[in-house]
């Protein structure tokens, strides 16, 4: 009798809402966090919206980086309008109530957009393996009808990986708390809320990971080591020099984009015993850092992107 009626209070307290949180205990200083953050997200707008221009208007920009660049400049976009309304919700407005489908919703964008920015860091890796081995066909071996086969194929594997998610959190019942650890909503956060087996969704995330961060990371790891390998056999110390200033941009990307990644993963998994407010700190820096510092780092390496941009404020002010 005791056991049913457990089941029944289980079953009448399936949370349909999630509640989200910002920084423990500080409240009172809500609005101070929230006016960074929102800097952070018109920065990103502004940024990548500039990217995407100078791209499509400067012809000798319409190469294989530069297009690289552009759906990399999406990726960000689309995570940051994934994430940044409903952070700032939290922190301006102190509405930290999110439905269970919009929270599903934005998990399966903001995975979705992770995963196509690993994609797409691969190809750029790849990318700058083939201008670095035959320069001189590197057009000829990737024009753009397979830049844009790699694109689709990149945004179609994340599609494919993320599909299955919504519906193995949507069979999930809700009965201990609804109470997620973020301003935002991630698959292993809302999980672990679950008063059921967890199993398959775990396995699944494994699954996943696999697929994308460790396969991903590695392609790029044996790529750069073919592509040092090919550098250190120039015999010019300036074509060497010059070699490797191409690839920097792409090194600070792909450190811009795992560091806080790993950072997470590692305070989650062994810095439990640390405060919540460096849990937090690192959640927001994982979503709102790096869409921000992407053009950043793109604008001052590459100079036609810095001349265009150069150009572009020049004639606001002759029109001004």
């Amino acid at each position: 009798m005791s056991a049913s009626i457990r089941r029944n209070d289980s079953t009448a307290k399936n949370y349909q809402t999630f509640i989200l949180v910002g920084i423990p205990g500080t409240q009172e200083y809500d609005l101070w966090v929230a006016f960074p953050l929102c800097v952070l997200f018109v920065l990103t707008l502004l940024g990548n919206v500039v990217i995407l221009l100078v791209i499509k208007a400067e012809k000798s920009l319409h190469q294989p980086m530069y297009i690289f660049l552009s759906i990399l400049a999406c990726s960000d976009l689309g995570l940051s309008m994934s994430t940044m309304p409903t952070i700032l919700g939290v922190y301006w407005f102190d509405s930290k109530e999110i439905s269970f489908n919009a929270c599903i919703t934005q998990m399966f964008f903001i995975h979705l957009f992770q995963w196509v920015e690993s994609g797409i860091l691969v190809a750029m890796a790849f990318d700058r393996f083939i201008a670095i081995r035959d320069p001189l066909r590197y057009t000829a071996l990737l024009p753009n009808s397979v830049i844009g086969q790699i694109g689709i194929a990149v945004v179609f594997r994340g599609f494919c990986l993320i599909f299955p998610l919504p519906f193995l959190i949507k069979r999930l019942p809700f009965c201990r708390s609804n109470v997620l650890s973020h301003s935002y909503c991630l698959h292993p956060d809302a999980m672990k809320l679950a008063c059921a087996d967890i199993k398959v969704n775990v396995l699944y995330g494994l699954i996943i990971v696999i697929c994308t961060l460790v396969l991903d990371a590695v392609v790029i790891l044996v790529s750069y080591i073919l592509i040092l390998k090919m550098v250190l056999g120039i015999a010019s110390h300036r074509e060497r020099l010059k070699a490797l200033d191409t690839c920097v941009s792409h090194i600070c990307t792909i450190l811009i984009f795992y560091v806080p990644m790993i950072g997470v993963s590692v305070v989650h998994r062994f810095g439990r015993h640390l405060s919540p407010i460096v849990h937090m700190l690192m959640a927001n820096i994982y979503i709102a850092v790096p869409p921000v510092l992407n053009p950043i780092v793109y604008s001052v390496k590459t100079q036609q992107i810095r001349q265009r941009i150069r150009k572009i404020f020049q004639c606001r002010k002759v029109r001004t």
